[in-house]
């Protein structure tokens, strides 16, 4: 499966997230938008071959200030996705591997941009799963975000809020 229909899907459901957040404001459905996208950029960083500053991906952001980073975000992979695909095979340094090794206690492989293409939805599909959850805690209505909703749908551009 080609790596821009994950991604394309990928921007799709977070923008749908965002449109069924509304103006609901509740602090763990927050945490939970903000980890995704600094997960999305700490990627894209580690990929860039930038230092990546977790500090500085968690800053507190107002709502729509955070859905402009997300944004940004896919901005910025559209102009990257093309140069990534050419290097799948390339190991990725990340930063945090070393606490997890000494967490787990033992070495851990590096990952291929290849695999992290692939983890970078996955773990965003996993923390949307635990959003739409909070949502409906707090009131909202979740919207259907599966991959294969998406294919139902004709493959729908983002709807941004």
């Amino acid at each position: 499966m080609p790596f821009r229909d994950l991604y394309a899907h990928m921007q799709w459901a977070d923008a749908e997230i965002w449109r069924a957040i509304g103006d609901i404001r509740d602090e763990k459905l927050h945490t939970l938008m903000t980890h995704i996208h600094a997960v999305q950029h700490a990627f894209l960083l580690m990929w860039r071959g930038v230092e990546v500053d977790g500090k500085a991906l968690y800053v507190q952001r107002e709502p729509r200030q955070l859905q402009a980073w997300a944004r940004d975000y896919y901005a910025a992979l559209d102009d990257e996705l093309p140069r990534l695909e050419q290097r799948l095979g390339d190991i990725v340094e990340m930063p945090w591997l070393p606490h997890f090794e000494k967490q787990l206690g033992r070495p851990l492989t590096r990952p291929t941009v290849e695999e992290t293409l692939i983890q970078v939805p996955a773990h965003s599909t996993y923390h949307r799963g635990q959003a739409n959850l909070r949502l409906r805690e707090a009131g909202g209505e979740p919207p259907l975000v599966d991959f294969i909703a998406w294919v139902w749908f004709g493959k729908p551009e983002p709807r941004w809020p």
